[in-house]
């Protein structure tokens, strides 16, 4: 059995403190708390989208207190045909052509199981922000975090799923200096289509955080947020013309040959005009 500790008794923590009996974990109440024993209160937060900074903040106690379940109903959140059918039409192009492209280009759900939305932490990309915001990420290089902030790209520090994402709260962490979680944010690609959170001012986004909470709500969102990287890299062009290296190349890079994307996309094109 767990155990948490809380800083105070008022009736908003007892309130919170039930809640939590009924999940498995014993409860008892502190002046002090450190980041073990507050551990499964933020690991709750950090699973709900929730503001982590406090034990109970007003974002925790309204999710505690409605009860919601954690993943919710994944299904409400799964694009359907008419959602392929309108970004057909939005963007004038064969809808066999949009469904082949979601089936290669979006590998499967655009959500955890938990109901978070799928998302890779790039360490690299996280120096690179924070030299952008005029931080130093040498000063904050250290042996505790050396596996998310690293200046040359690395696959060795993936943990894939939701470790992705105690990866991305850890970046997020380093330090309370303006900008390092936002830095953190862009670094990481999010949904069924992998964006960049970076690209959230060209893709016509207000924040990074903006363009998270969408990442959050629906593969329409994540449909939407692909859909408009398409056109500001002139990419629909050939989703028209059928030209498949030159859109692989285009959207999976140089080595997109490699991986065979351009014809994954003509078989399965193939496969749904047949259909």
């Amino acid at each position: 059995m767990k155990t948490i500790k809380f800083r105070s008794n008022g009736q908003e923590v007892r309130t919170l403190q039930q809640m939590l009996v009924k999940l498995g974990y014993k409860i008892t109440v502190s002046e002090y708390f450190d980041e073990e024993t507050d551990a499964a209160v933020k690991d709750f937060q950090r699973k709900n989208n929730l503001v982590a900074d406090g034990i109970v903040g007003p974002k925790t106690w309204a999710k505690f207190e409605s009860k919601e379940n954690n993943s919710g109903d994944l299904n409400k959140k799964l694009l359907s045909e008419q959602d392929l059918n309108d970004f057909a039409k939005q963007y004038d192009v064969e809808l066999a052509t949009v469904k082949a492209v979601n089936e290669v280009e979006s590998r499967g759900s655009g959500f955890l199981n938990d109901g978070r939305p799928k998302i890779l932490f790039e360490g690299h990309v996280f120096w690179r922000q924070l030299v952008k915001l005029n931080l130093s990420p040498e000063s904050a290089l250290n042996e505790e975090n050396k596996d998310i902030l690293y200046k040359k790209w690395s696959s060795d520090f993936y943990l894939g799923g939701t470790g992705e994402y105690e990866r991305l709260e850890k970046a997020a962490a380093i330090s309370l200096e303006s900008g390092f979680k936002e830095a953190a944010y862009a670094s990481a690609s999010w949904g069924a289509f992998q964006i960049m959170g970076y690209h959230f001012k060209s893709l016509g986004y207000p924040s990074v955080d903006d363009f998270v909470t969408k990442m959050y709500e629906h593969e329409r969102e994540h449909l939407g947020a692909f859909g408009r990287y398409l056109e500001k890299n002139n990419l629909i062009r050939h989703l028209k013309s059928k030209n498949w290296a030159s859109f692989a190349r285009g959207y999976n890079g140089p080595l997109y040959a490699k991986n065979k994307y351009d014809v994954k996309l003509e078989k399965a094109y193939l496969r749904f005009q047949n259909s």
